[in-house]
Protein backbone atom coordinates (compact mmCIF):
# COMPACT_ATOMS: atom_id res chain seq x y z
CA UNK A 1 0.00 0.00 0.00
CA UNK A 2 1.47 3.43 -1.04
CA UNK A 3 -1.10 5.73 -0.98
CA UNK A 4 -3.47 6.63 1.57
CA UNK A 5 -5.84 9.48 2.02
CA UNK A 6 -7.87 10.92 4.40
CA UNK A 7 -10.90 12.99 3.76
CA UNK A 8 -11.37 14.77 7.03
CA UNK A 9 -8.73 17.33 8.71
CA UNK A 10 -10.37 17.72 11.72
CA UNK A 11 -9.40 15.71 15.19
CA UNK A 12 -10.20 12.33 13.24
CA UNK A 13 -8.63 12.94 10.39
CA UNK A 14 -5.62 14.49 12.13
CA UNK A 15 -5.09 11.63 14.53
CA UNK A 16 -5.28 9.19 11.93
CA UNK A 17 -2.59 10.00 9.88
CA UNK A 18 -0.34 10.79 12.93
CA UNK A 19 -1.23 6.91 13.89
CA UNK A 20 -0.28 5.58 10.68
CA UNK A 21 3.19 7.29 10.81
CA UNK A 22 3.25 5.56 14.03
CA UNK A 23 2.27 2.07 12.57
CA UNK A 24 4.61 2.33 10.09
CA UNK A 25 3.27 3.45 7.20
CA UNK A 26 5.70 5.21 4.87
CA UNK A 27 3.85 5.91 1.57
CA UNK A 28 2.36 9.35 0.50
CA UNK A 29 0.26 10.49 2.66
CA UNK A 30 -3.32 12.91 1.41
CA UNK A 31 -5.63 14.71 4.03
CA UNK A 32 -8.40 16.74 2.32
CA UNK A 33 -10.16 18.69 4.41
CA UNK A 34 -13.07 21.65 3.09
CA UNK A 35 -12.12 24.09 6.09
CA UNK A 36 -9.55 26.44 4.88
CA UNK A 37 -8.17 26.36 8.47
CA UNK A 38 -5.45 23.88 9.97
CA UNK A 39 -7.45 21.24 12.55
CA UNK A 40 -8.64 22.56 15.61
CA UNK A 41 -10.18 21.67 18.72
CA UNK A 42 -13.78 22.11 18.30
CA UNK A 43 -15.07 21.90 22.33
CA UNK A 44 -14.29 25.08 23.03
CA UNK A 45 -16.33 26.22 20.59
CA UNK A 46 -19.39 26.48 22.70
CA UNK A 47 -17.25 27.23 25.74
CA UNK A 48 -14.34 29.55 25.90
CA UNK A 49 -14.71 31.05 22.70
CA UNK A 50 -18.03 32.40 23.12
CA UNK A 51 -17.04 33.57 26.42
CA UNK A 52 -14.59 35.35 25.24
CA UNK A 53 -11.71 33.41 26.98
CA UNK A 54 -10.00 32.19 24.37
CA UNK A 55 -10.35 33.45 20.09
CA UNK A 56 -9.86 31.29 17.31
CA UNK A 57 -6.66 31.72 16.49
CA UNK A 58 -5.70 29.85 20.04
CA UNK A 59 -7.82 26.51 19.31
CA UNK A 60 -5.94 24.89 16.63
CA UNK A 61 -5.05 21.20 18.05
CA UNK A 62 -1.44 20.34 18.36
CA UNK A 63 0.56 18.38 16.18
CA UNK A 64 1.69 15.15 17.88
CA UNK A 65 4.64 14.24 15.50
CA UNK A 66 5.85 15.19 11.45
CA UNK A 67 3.47 13.39 8.91
CA UNK A 68 4.70 14.40 5.92
CA UNK A 69 1.41 14.71 4.67
CA UNK A 70 0.11 16.83 1.45
CA UNK A 71 -2.54 19.14 2.95
CA UNK A 72 -5.73 20.06 0.03
CA UNK A 73 -7.60 22.50 2.57
CA UNK A 74 -10.33 24.52 1.85
CA UNK A 75 -11.58 22.09 -0.39
CA UNK A 76 -14.29 19.64 -0.61
CA UNK A 77 -14.98 15.68 -1.60
CA UNK A 78 -17.55 15.69 -3.82
CA UNK A 79 -17.63 11.80 -5.10
CA UNK A 80 -15.71 8.35 -4.29
CA UNK A 81 -15.13 5.64 -7.22
CA UNK A 82 -14.40 2.42 -5.09
CA UNK A 83 -13.67 0.41 -8.63
CA UNK A 84 -11.30 3.02 -9.81
CA UNK A 85 -10.04 4.23 -6.29
CA UNK A 86 -10.06 7.72 -6.49
CA UNK A 87 -11.90 10.38 -4.22
CA UNK A 88 -12.97 13.26 -6.12
CA UNK A 89 -12.68 17.13 -5.63
CA UNK A 90 -14.72 20.06 -5.91
CA UNK A 91 -12.15 22.08 -7.81
CA UNK A 92 -12.07 19.13 -10.79
CA UNK A 93 -9.42 17.42 -9.32
CA UNK A 94 -8.99 13.41 -8.36
CA UNK A 95 -6.79 12.25 -5.85
CA UNK A 96 -5.76 8.15 -6.16
CA UNK A 97 -5.79 5.84 -2.89
CA UNK A 98 -4.83 2.51 -1.95
CA UNK A 99 -6.23 3.15 1.02
CA UNK A 100 -9.24 5.24 2.92
CA UNK A 101 -9.85 6.69 5.63
CA UNK A 102 -13.24 8.58 5.68
CA UNK A 103 -13.59 11.16 8.28
CA UNK A 104 -15.53 13.88 7.17
CA UNK A 105 -17.66 14.31 10.52
CA UNK A 106 -20.82 16.07 10.66
CA UNK A 107 -22.27 19.51 10.48
CA UNK A 108 -25.13 21.30 12.54
CA UNK A 109 -28.46 20.73 11.44
CA UNK A 110 -29.70 24.36 10.07
CA UNK A 111 -32.67 25.86 10.43
CA UNK A 112 -36.15 24.15 8.02
CA UNK A 113 -36.74 27.11 6.42
CA UNK A 114 -33.84 29.12 4.75
CA UNK A 115 -34.92 32.31 4.24
CA UNK A 116 -35.32 32.86 7.77
CA UNK A 117 -31.70 30.95 8.56
CA UNK A 118 -30.29 33.63 6.53
CA UNK A 119 -32.07 36.37 8.69
CA UNK A 120 -28.69 38.55 10.42
CA UNK A 121 -28.51 37.16 13.59
CA UNK A 122 -29.31 33.79 13.43
CA UNK A 123 -26.57 31.12 13.70
CA UNK A 124 -25.32 27.58 13.86
CA UNK A 125 -22.60 26.65 15.73
CA UNK A 126 -20.26 23.73 14.45
CA UNK A 127 -17.21 25.26 12.96
CA UNK A 128 -14.38 28.38 13.91
CA UNK A 129 -16.50 30.59 11.65
CA UNK A 130 -19.79 29.84 12.90
CA UNK A 131 -17.96 30.71 16.57
CA UNK A 132 -16.64 33.89 15.07
CA UNK A 133 -19.47 35.51 13.80
CA UNK A 134 -21.69 33.96 16.71
CA UNK A 135 -19.09 35.73 19.44
CA UNK A 136 -19.84 39.30 16.95
CA UNK A 137 -23.45 39.40 17.80
CA UNK A 138 -22.73 38.43 21.25
CA UNK A 139 -20.29 41.27 21.83
CA UNK A 140 -23.01 43.42 20.62
CA UNK A 141 -24.64 42.90 23.72
CA UNK A 142 -27.93 41.50 22.39
CA UNK A 143 -31.16 42.28 24.29
CA UNK A 144 -31.91 38.73 25.01
CA UNK A 145 -30.82 35.77 22.93
CA UNK A 146 -32.40 32.74 21.74
CA UNK A 147 -31.17 29.32 22.11
CA UNK A 148 -33.29 26.77 19.64
CA UNK A 149 -32.62 22.87 21.49
CA UNK A 150 -31.77 22.34 24.52
CA UNK A 151 -29.14 19.33 24.26
CA UNK A 152 -25.58 19.64 25.20
CA UNK A 153 -24.62 22.33 22.67
CA UNK A 154 -27.58 24.34 22.99
CA UNK A 155 -27.01 23.82 26.86
CA UNK A 156 -23.47 25.07 27.24
CA UNK A 157 -24.15 27.96 24.06
CA UNK A 158 -27.37 29.27 26.89
CA UNK A 159 -24.73 28.75 29.68
CA UNK A 160 -22.02 30.76 28.12
CA UNK A 161 -24.30 33.22 27.51
CA UNK A 162 -25.61 33.82 30.53
CA UNK A 163 -21.87 34.17 31.56
CA UNK A 164 -21.75 37.33 29.94
CA UNK A 165 -25.12 38.52 31.22
CA UNK A 166 -27.49 38.19 28.47
CA UNK A 167 -31.04 37.20 28.42
CA UNK A 168 -31.70 33.74 27.76
CA UNK A 169 -34.65 32.52 26.38
CA UNK A 170 -34.09 28.26 25.75
CA UNK A 171 -36.50 26.28 24.15
CA UNK A 172 -36.82 22.61 23.94
CA UNK A 173 -39.32 20.09 22.68
CA UNK A 174 -38.72 17.68 25.24
CA UNK A 175 -39.47 18.01 29.31
CA UNK A 176 -36.12 18.66 30.34
CA UNK A 177 -32.35 19.80 28.96
CA UNK A 178 -30.23 17.19 27.39
CA UNK A 179 -33.33 14.68 28.04
CA UNK A 180 -32.49 12.63 25.06
CA UNK A 181 -28.91 12.22 25.97
CA UNK A 182 -29.65 11.99 29.85
CA UNK A 183 -33.59 11.01 30.03
CA UNK A 184 -35.63 12.82 32.14
CA UNK A 185 -35.18 11.64 35.49
CA UNK A 186 -31.93 13.02 35.62
CA UNK A 187 -31.83 15.70 33.15
CA UNK A 188 -34.61 17.80 35.22
CA UNK A 189 -31.81 18.35 37.39
CA UNK A 190 -30.37 20.29 34.46
CA UNK A 191 -33.64 22.02 33.92
CA UNK A 192 -33.65 23.25 37.79
CA UNK A 193 -29.69 24.47 37.38
CA UNK A 194 -30.75 26.30 34.16
CA UNK A 195 -33.50 27.87 35.57
CA UNK A 196 -31.52 29.11 38.99
CA UNK A 197 -28.90 30.58 36.58
CA UNK A 198 -31.72 32.93 35.09
CA UNK A 199 -32.25 31.23 31.98
CA UNK A 200 -36.10 31.54 30.50
CA UNK A 201 -36.90 28.03 29.77
CA UNK A 202 -39.77 27.20 27.29
CA UNK A 203 -40.13 22.88 27.72
CA UNK A 204 -42.20 21.50 25.53
CA UNK A 205 -42.15 24.21 23.06
CA UNK A 206 -41.04 24.56 19.48
CA UNK A 207 -40.49 27.44 17.93
CA UNK A 208 -43.03 27.95 14.91
CA UNK A 209 -41.46 30.99 12.90
CA UNK A 210 -38.00 33.45 12.52
CA UNK A 211 -39.87 36.90 12.16
CA UNK A 212 -37.35 39.79 10.89
CA UNK A 213 -37.22 42.81 8.73
CA UNK A 214 -33.61 43.50 7.94
CA UNK A 215 -32.40 41.72 10.95
CA UNK A 216 -33.98 39.29 14.00
CA UNK A 217 -36.03 40.53 15.61
CA UNK A 218 -39.21 37.96 17.11
CA UNK A 219 -39.52 34.07 17.42
CA UNK A 220 -42.93 33.00 17.51
CA UNK A 221 -43.54 29.55 19.35
CA UNK A 222 -45.61 26.79 19.21
CA UNK A 223 -47.45 27.63 22.58
CA UNK A 224 -48.86 31.11 20.06
CA UNK A 225 -46.85 33.55 22.79
CA UNK A 226 -44.02 35.66 20.92
CA UNK A 227 -40.15 36.49 22.62
CA UNK A 228 -38.56 39.14 21.32
CA UNK A 229 -35.18 38.46 20.30
CA UNK A 230 -31.80 39.69 18.53
CA UNK A 231 -29.57 36.75 18.31
CA UNK A 232 -30.78 32.86 17.78
CA UNK A 233 -28.50 29.76 17.68
CA UNK A 234 -30.18 26.97 16.19
CA UNK A 235 -29.07 23.78 18.67
CA UNK A 236 -30.87 20.82 16.36
CA UNK A 237 -28.75 18.35 16.37
CA UNK A 238 -26.32 16.86 13.87
CA UNK A 239 -26.21 16.15 10.40
CA UNK A 240 -23.42 13.56 9.05
CA UNK A 241 -21.46 14.61 6.15
CA UNK A 242 -22.00 11.88 3.85
CA UNK A 243 -23.48 13.31 0.90
CA UNK A 244 -20.06 12.94 -1.09
CA UNK A 245 -20.38 9.22 -1.01
CA UNK A 246 -23.42 9.01 -3.13
CA UNK A 247 -23.19 6.78 -5.48
CA UNK A 248 -20.12 5.09 -4.08
CA UNK A 249 -21.90 1.82 -2.77
CA UNK A 250 -21.32 2.46 0.57
CA UNK A 251 -23.79 1.94 3.26
CA UNK A 252 -24.59 5.89 4.61
CA UNK A 253 -27.02 7.97 4.80
CA UNK A 254 -27.31 11.29 7.27
CA UNK A 255 -27.27 9.45 10.40
CA UNK A 256 -23.39 8.66 9.34
CA UNK A 257 -21.81 6.38 7.48
CA UNK A 258 -21.70 2.41 8.48
CA UNK A 259 -18.81 -0.05 9.23
CA UNK A 260 -17.95 -3.27 11.23
CA UNK A 261 -16.62 -3.10 14.74
CA UNK A 262 -12.90 -3.11 13.28
CA UNK A 263 -14.14 0.18 11.47
CA UNK A 264 -13.98 -1.10 7.84
CA UNK A 265 -16.31 0.26 5.72
CA UNK A 266 -19.55 -1.83 4.67
CA UNK A 267 -21.09 -1.47 1.08
CA UNK A 268 -24.74 -1.44 0.64
CA UNK A 269 -25.22 -4.88 0.41
CA UNK A 270 -23.22 -5.58 3.85
CA UNK A 271 -19.99 -6.43 2.49
CA UNK A 272 -16.45 -4.62 3.18
CA UNK A 273 -15.12 -2.16 0.88
CA UNK A 274 -11.42 -3.43 0.56
CA UNK A 275 -8.81 -0.33 1.91
CA UNK A 276 -11.27 1.44 2.84
CA UNK A 277 -12.14 2.55 6.88
CA UNK A 278 -14.54 5.18 8.79
CA UNK A 279 -13.22 7.42 12.27
CA UNK A 280 -14.49 9.56 13.79
CA UNK A 281 -18.77 11.71 14.35
CA UNK A 282 -19.26 10.13 10.80
CA UNK A 283 -19.38 6.68 11.85
CA UNK A 284 -21.91 4.17 12.44
CA UNK A 285 -20.83 0.71 13.79
CA UNK A 286 -21.87 -2.19 16.15
CA UNK A 287 -20.35 -1.77 19.88
CA UNK A 288 -19.82 -4.80 21.68
CA UNK A 289 -21.42 -3.85 24.65
CA UNK A 290 -24.43 -2.02 23.29
CA UNK A 291 -25.71 -4.96 21.04
CA UNK A 292 -28.91 -4.02 19.00
CA UNK A 293 -28.39 -1.27 16.84
CA UNK A 294 -25.60 0.95 15.48
CA UNK A 295 -23.66 4.01 17.87
CA UNK A 296 -23.00 6.84 16.26
CA UNK A 297 -20.72 9.20 19.05
CA UNK A 298 -20.15 13.04 18.58
CA UNK A 299 -16.98 12.21 21.24
CA UNK A 300 -13.40 13.56 21.23
CA UNK A 301 -12.62 10.72 22.89
CA UNK A 302 -13.67 8.53 20.86
CA UNK A 303 -12.81 10.38 17.58
CA UNK A 304 -8.70 9.93 18.89
CA UNK A 305 -9.69 5.67 20.05
CA UNK A 306 -10.89 5.02 16.64
CA UNK A 307 -8.38 6.58 14.29
CA UNK A 308 -5.88 4.96 16.05
CA UNK A 309 -7.76 1.67 15.20
CA UNK A 310 -8.18 2.33 11.82
CA UNK A 311 -4.46 2.89 11.42
CA UNK A 312 -3.52 0.05 12.90
CA UNK A 313 -5.51 -2.28 10.95
CA UNK A 314 -5.32 -0.59 7.88
CA UNK A 315 -1.49 -0.90 7.74
CA UNK A 316 -1.32 -4.36 8.99
CA UNK A 317 -4.11 -5.92 7.67
CA UNK A 318 -5.81 -6.29 11.33
CA UNK A 319 -8.84 -6.97 12.90
CA UNK A 320 -8.41 -5.13 15.90
CA UNK A 321 -12.03 -4.19 17.31
CA UNK A 322 -12.88 -0.60 18.15
CA UNK A 323 -15.09 -1.45 21.59
CA UNK A 324 -13.66 1.79 23.90
CA UNK A 325 -16.14 2.60 26.47
CA UNK A 326 -18.06 5.69 25.21
CA UNK A 327 -17.13 9.04 27.54
CA UNK A 328 -18.19 12.55 27.36
CA UNK A 329 -18.12 15.63 29.31
CA UNK A 330 -19.42 19.25 29.74
CA UNK A 331 -19.23 22.10 31.78
CA UNK A 332 -22.01 24.11 32.02
CA UNK A 333 -23.29 26.73 34.55
CA UNK A 334 -20.46 26.24 36.85
CA UNK A 335 -21.57 22.23 36.55
CA UNK A 336 -19.18 19.79 35.81
CA UNK A 337 -20.97 16.47 34.11
CA UNK A 338 -18.97 13.43 32.94
CA UNK A 339 -20.39 10.22 31.60
CA UNK A 340 -19.29 7.04 30.48
CA UNK A 341 -20.99 4.18 28.77
CA UNK A 342 -24.49 4.76 26.48
CA UNK A 343 -26.96 6.31 28.73
CA UNK A 344 -29.35 6.00 26.04
CA UNK A 345 -29.19 2.13 25.65
CA UNK A 346 -30.47 2.73 29.65
CA UNK A 347 -34.32 2.08 30.25
CA UNK A 348 -33.68 2.65 33.98
CA UNK A 349 -31.58 4.38 36.39
CA UNK A 350 -30.57 4.48 39.82
CA UNK A 351 -28.65 7.41 42.33
CA UNK A 352 -25.74 5.55 43.63
CA UNK A 353 -23.81 8.69 45.45
CA UNK A 354 -25.31 12.16 46.49
CA UNK A 355 -29.41 12.86 45.49
CA UNK A 356 -30.44 14.84 42.91
CA UNK A 357 -31.56 17.55 45.22
CA UNK A 358 -27.82 18.37 46.05
CA UNK A 359 -24.86 19.41 43.90
CA UNK A 360 -23.35 16.15 43.32
CA UNK A 361 -24.14 12.77 42.70
CA UNK A 362 -23.82 9.86 40.37
CA UNK A 363 -26.61 8.19 38.27
CA UNK A 364 -25.85 4.56 37.43
CA UNK A 365 -28.14 3.15 34.21
CA UNK A 366 -29.08 -0.05 33.24
CA UNK A 367 -31.09 -2.50 30.97
CA UNK A 368 -32.31 -5.74 31.38
CA UNK A 369 -30.37 -6.59 34.57
CA UNK A 370 -26.95 -4.85 32.81
CA UNK A 371 -24.95 -1.64 34.01
CA UNK A 372 -24.41 0.45 31.04
CA UNK A 373 -23.44 3.73 31.61
CA UNK A 374 -23.16 6.22 34.30
CA UNK A 375 -23.29 9.75 35.04
CA UNK A 376 -21.56 12.02 37.42
CA UNK A 377 -22.54 15.15 38.09
CA UNK A 378 -19.80 17.29 39.86
CA UNK A 379 -18.34 14.08 40.78
CA UNK A 380 -15.95 13.31 37.63
CA UNK A 381 -12.82 11.21 39.58
CA UNK A 382 -15.81 8.48 40.91
CA UNK A 383 -16.23 7.37 37.35
CA UNK A 384 -13.15 5.45 37.35
CA UNK A 385 -14.86 2.81 39.29
CA UNK A 386 -18.21 2.58 37.30
CA UNK A 387 -16.05 2.32 33.69
CA UNK A 388 -14.93 -1.13 34.92
CA UNK A 389 -18.42 -2.34 36.07
CA UNK A 390 -19.67 -1.00 32.82
CA UNK A 391 -17.08 -2.80 30.81
CA UNK A 392 -17.41 -5.96 32.76
CA UNK A 393 -21.17 -6.54 32.67
CA UNK A 394 -22.13 -5.85 36.22
CA UNK A 395 -25.75 -6.43 37.25
CA UNK A 396 -27.74 -3.53 37.84
CA UNK A 397 -27.92 -2.40 40.31
CA UNK A 398 -24.76 -2.39 41.05
CA UNK A 399 -23.62 -2.81 44.79
CA UNK A 400 -21.68 0.53 45.67
CA UNK A 401 -21.89 0.62 48.97
CA UNK A 402 -20.99 4.48 49.29
CA UNK A 403 -20.58 6.51 51.97
CA UNK A 404 -22.61 8.99 50.51
CA UNK A 405 -25.24 6.63 48.91
CA UNK A 406 -28.72 6.59 49.81
CA UNK A 407 -29.86 4.41 52.85
CA UNK A 408 -32.55 3.05 49.96
CA UNK A 409 -31.44 3.23 46.70
CA UNK A 410 -34.41 3.40 43.99
CA UNK A 411 -34.78 2.27 41.12
CA UNK A 412 -36.57 4.50 38.72
CA UNK A 413 -37.22 4.51 34.71
CA UNK A 414 -34.76 6.63 32.89
CA UNK A 415 -37.26 8.18 30.87
CA UNK A 416 -36.00 8.87 27.49
CA UNK A 417 -38.18 10.43 25.60
CA UNK A 418 -39.66 8.24 22.78
CA UNK A 419 -39.44 9.19 19.33
CA UNK A 420 -41.97 11.34 16.99
CA UNK A 421 -42.70 9.60 14.01
CA UNK A 422 -45.19 12.39 13.28
CA UNK A 423 -42.89 14.48 12.31
CA UNK A 424 -38.97 15.20 12.50
CA UNK A 425 -37.86 15.57 15.99
CA UNK A 426 -35.00 18.11 14.78
CA UNK A 427 -33.90 18.27 18.95
CA UNK A 428 -32.34 14.93 19.27
CA UNK A 429 -28.84 14.23 17.88
CA UNK A 430 -28.46 11.67 15.90
CA UNK A 431 -25.35 10.65 17.82
CA UNK A 432 -27.88 9.65 20.79
CA UNK A 433 -30.01 8.08 19.10
CA UNK A 434 -28.88 4.26 19.93
CA UNK A 435 -32.01 2.41 21.12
Amino acid sequence: MNRIVIVGASLAGLRAAEALRDEGFAGELTVIGDEPHAPYDRPPLSKAVLSGWLDTDHITLPRLRDIDATWLLGVAATGLDLRERHVQLADGRRVDFDGLVIATGTRARPWPVPAEAALPGVHVLRGRDDADRLRADLAAGPKRVLVIGGGFTGSEVAGGCRELGLEVTLTHRGAAPMSSALGGTVAAFAADVQRAAGVDLRLGTTVSKLDGDGRLHRAWLSDGTAVDVDVAVIALGAVSNVEWLTGSGLMADERGAVCDTTCRALTADGSVADGVFIAGDVARWPHPLYPGDLVRLDHWGNAVSQAKTVAHNLVHGGHRRHDELPAFWSNQFGVNLKSVGLPTYGDEVVITQGSLSDTKFVAVYGRDGRTVAAVAVNAPRQLDGYAQLIASGTPFPPAINAPDGPALPSIVDAEFPQPDFTQPDFTQPLAAAVR
